[in-house]
């Protein structure tokens, strides 16, 4: 019996969604980058206010963050 033949997913070779992953990656790193620093200042912060302010800015990188890597693992569904 013969098999039919598949055509490779035009999905997996859609340059628009490979750019929209490079690019997601791209600000993953960056937002890993951000919340790295970020823990660096709490680390070295002695006012209570700053603190406060450090905690704010990396509860929201990484809000940020686990949205770019939910969109990520959603395009590598789709593929």
């Amino acid at each position: 019996m013969v098999q039919p033949t598949r055509r490779s997913s035009s999905r997996r070779n859609d340059p628009l969604q490979e750019e929209e992953r490079r690019e997601l990656m791209s600000s993953l790193a960056h937002t890993r980058t951000l919340i790295n620093q970020a823990y660096g200042g709490f680390n070295s912060a002695n006012d209570a206010d700053l603190i406060e302010s450090y905690v704010f800015e990396i509860n929201a990188l990484q809000a940020r963050y686990n949205y770019l890597l939910r969109r990520v693992k959603e395009l590598e569904g789709a593929r």
